[in-house]
Order: C-alpha cells, then structure tokens, then sequence
C-alpha cells in the first residue's frame, strides 16, 4: 500500500543480528533522533521509513526479503555505500560543512574523487526510486541529512507531485568552503537540495549559510536569494532550471530540543545509578567539570583540554578541587585523521595528568568507552557542563545537561554551536578558538553562585525542551503540508 508520509535517512529505525545458526533477530536503532522520529511515525499509520542496510546482518534481512512493518532497508552494493558514506559523506561533504580541511594539503579532487562521486549520486537515486516507488499520490516525504543531499532533486523529477522536505542535520558551509567544490559537484548538490520545497537546518545562521551559497546563474539555470522584506515574511531561494517552472523552496529553522520526560526516565535507570554511584566514589565532593562528545575533529576536545591545563596554571586554587570528567567517544575510526586525533585526546590528558596530579587528586577521567549510561551518570553530577565545537549542527549535549544535572550546571559553550542561538543568554559563550577565554570561563562557571547557577539552568532547561524530537518532526510535517 502507498504511504502519505515517508521518511528517508541513511541509519534505520532498527537493525538486525545475524546468530551462529543462521536465524536473524532485530533490535531498536539507537540515537534521539531515532527515537523521536519513531514516536511521531507512530501516529501516522501508513508511514515508511526507508534506511540503508549498514551491515552484513541487515543485508541478509533484505535478500531474505525479511520486513518489519513500516521499515524498507536498501541492499546498496558495499562498495558504492562506502564510496558514499567515507568517501564523500564523511570525508568531503562533513570536512566541507564544519570547515575542518588542512587547507595546504586537503581538499583533492581528483579521479579517485570523481569515482566516489559517482557513488554518491548512485546511492541518492536509490532511495529517489525507493521513495517514488512506496509513495503515494501527493504524498510528504522527509529526507534527512547531507547523506541524501541530491535526493530531493532526483525524487522531483521522477515524481513531481510529491511535497519534498529536507533536514541538514549539521551547519551548511560559508560560500568560500563551497566554492572549494568542484563546479559542478557544488552545482549539482544545490540543486539536489532545491528540489524540496521546504528546507530545514538547526539554525537560522545555518539556513542563511545555504541561501548564500544558492545564489548562480548559468547554463544550468538561474538561483536567487529571497529573504523576508516588508510584508513579505518568505525566506529562501527563486530558482528555475532551462525548459522548467519557476519554483521556491522556503528555508527555515527547526532547532532539534530534547524531550525532557524520556531523559530523565533514561538518566534515573538502575544501571545510571550504579554508575553514578561509582562516579562519586571516584570523584568525591570535589566540582567536576563535565563533557561528552564523540573524538569529532569538530568537537574541539583538544582545545577544551588546553583550557582546563591554563585553568589550573592561571588559577591554582582549583587543584586538588576540581575534576574534569570527559567521554570522548571513538568515532570513524576507519578514517587515519580520526584514529589520530583519538590518540591525541588520550597523550594530551595523560599530560595534564602527569603534570598536576598528586597521590590523591587525577585532573582529568577520560573515558574512551562508549558508554551511554556513565554519560548520564555525569550529567546528573555536572556542576559546569563543557560544551566548545568549532562548528556544530546543534550538540545536542548543551541542552541534555542543563535537563538532567541535579544541583544545576553553568553552561560553557562556544559560539560554533548550533545551541548558541537558544542557549547564549543562559551561558558563558566563549570563542572556540580562545583557549585563555575559554580557561577563565571555566574559573567563573566553577566560581558561580548556587542561586544564579540554580536560576541560569532552569531558563536554559526550559529552552532546551522547547522542540522535542516528535513536535520537532511533526512541526516540518505540518508546514510541508500546509
């Protein structure tokens, strides 16, 4: 049966294992998104959600033709999926949005390049066709992230009737990170994303950054900016290709929150408490300084690390007083420059370590260790939540800590977050690039006041949960459909 309401994203809402007898069983994918994107489904009754098979395990499923109600996976060739997931997702398109090249060697476009490209287009238009296939007549599909960039051009022109929206789930690049792109590669993703009608980012800066970058006029056809001006509220980009209709796409800001009830259910399970538990054993009643982020080069772990050492050169009272809990996660470690900054992460806190522990106080507790319910643990004992990318979608982390820390958290965040917008007035905003302002942020987030801490996470709690996942989605649903 057609669906009226179809969801496309690389990750699936669930994934499947593969046992030593052959026999394959499911479980949920994890994630907030997944989550809030599940709960709004639910109520839509004929929805799909079309996914990628991510491993072996899924591609069995689909060659077994094994469904679960609501849910296609696409059996993509392995190697055109890594071609588009590492080759051009991960290593140009996400280097190119967190503006994050080493400019005098990266980017090279060059024929291994262009090989990979190909992919890339090859892996959009199977879910264009898979889409075009399971929708029904004016259906709304919502495509989301820089993984399916070109799917909304590809899906207008094998169904034009459809309503078409598109999330970007990270910053959109300033105009001269895209003009580093190949001419026509920058061309040919602008104009995949304009085939929606309606285009969604975090944040109005990052929304601009795309209209910005839409703005051409040549043989491939005529874009331009529009932005609100009188009475006219509209925000986005004129565009008409040679032989077409001249068409709008708005573009607008849906600024992803969390939802309150289901974190605090997460972060008060048995196991949190447990770690929790040992956290504080660990810890004692010294001020603890928390950070949770994957080892993303955009995340700027390194740099928080060389804060909190001038912290405690700059300002010696806090030895001995103060700890410096931080996840960092392994992320892509099949790409060397991830793999490295990890060990990076590690030498570094060893370091500081080496250099100010004693017998009796370690600086810093890293843990490497992808541990969900230790996160939680942290967040609930933050008393200065550490949040500083270079350049962030959102970081969801600066409003998950303000929700759950017990006796409330000063807010350090830089301004490269996609959360500044919201949570600026509440926090202590630092450059990301400024270890030194970031160093005395942290002595006066760890100096604050009880009742102006109290008072400070409480706004910023509240504008946290301002958006949760399912309003989130239902929101740009509703819009597609107006």
């Amino acid at each position: 049966m057609a669906s009226q309401v179809l969801v496309a994203a690389n990750r699936g809402p669930l994934s499947y294992a593969l046992s030593a007898d052959g026999t394959l069983s499911t479980r949920r994918g994890g994630g907030g998104l997944v989550s809030g994107l599940s709960a709004a489904l639910a109520e839509q009754p004929d929805a799909v959600w079309i996914c990628a098979a991510l491993s072996e395990a899924d591609r069995e499923a689909v060659r077994r033709g094994v469904t679960e109600p609501g849910v296609r996976m696409l059996d993509i060739d392995p190697t055109v999926y890594d071609d588009a997931y590492n080759g051009i997702a991960n290593s140009v398109l996400w280097f190119t949005h967190h503006h994050l090249y080493d400019i005098p060697r990266t980017p090279v476009f060059d024929a291994e390049f262009r090989r990979q490209w190909g992919s890339y287009v090859a892996y959009n238009q199977a879910f264009a066709a898979a889409l075009a296939e399971e929708a029904a007549e004016g259906a709304c599909v919502l495509v989301q992230d820089y993984h399916l960039a070109l799917v909304p051009g590809q899906l207008r022109e094998l169904r034009p009737d459809l309503r078409i929206g598109h999330f970007t789930h990270t910053p959109w690049a300033a105009r001269q990170f895209m003009d580093m792109l190949p001419d026509d590669v920058r061309r040919e993703l602008v104009w995949g994303m304009l085939g929606a009608d309606r285009l969604g980012f975090h944040t109005y800066s990052w929304a601009l950054a795309f209209i910005t970058s839409a703005q051409f006029e040549d043989e491939s056809g005529v874009a331009r900016t529009h932005l609100p001006s009188g009475e006219d509220p509209l925000r986005g980009v004129k565009h008409i290709k040679p032989g077409g209709e001249a068409r709008f796409t708005h573009v607008t800001k849906y600024p992803l929150g969390v939802d309150a009830d289901e974190l605090r259910a997460l972060a008060h399970r048995p196991e949190v408490d447990d770690k929790l538990a040992a956290l504080r054993a660990e810890v004692g009643d010294l001020k603890t300084i928390v950070r949770v982020d994957r080892t993303e080069l955009s995340k700027n772990i390194l740099r928080g690390l060389l804060a909190y050492r001038e912290l405690l050169t700059t300002h010696p009272e806090w030895r001995g007083r103060v700890v410096h809990l931080a996840s960092a996660y392994p992320s892509r470690q099949d790409l060397a420059v991830y793999r490295a900054y990890t060990e990076s992460v590690r030498e570094l806190a060893a370091e500081i370590n080496a250099e100010f522990g004693t017998a009796d106080w370690q600086p810093v507790h890293v843990s490497v260790q992808d541990d969900f319910a230790r996160s939680l643990a942290a967040y609930r004992m933050a008393d200065v939540a550490l949040v500083n990318p270079v350049r962030d979608g959102m970081n969801l982390v600066a409003k998950e800590i303000p929700v759950v820390s017990e006796a409330g958290c000063a807010l350090v965040l830089s301004t490269g977050a996609g959360a500044y917008e919201e949570l600026r007035q509440d926090a202590l905003t630092v450059n990301p690039y400024d270890v030194s302002e970031t160093a005395e942020a942290l002595h006066a987030a760890l100096s604050m006041p009880d009742a102006e801490r109290a008072d400070r996470t409480k706004r910023l709690a509240a504008a946290a949960t301002a958006l949760p996942p399912a309003q989130w989605f239902t929101t740009q649903l509703s819009d597609l459909q107006a």
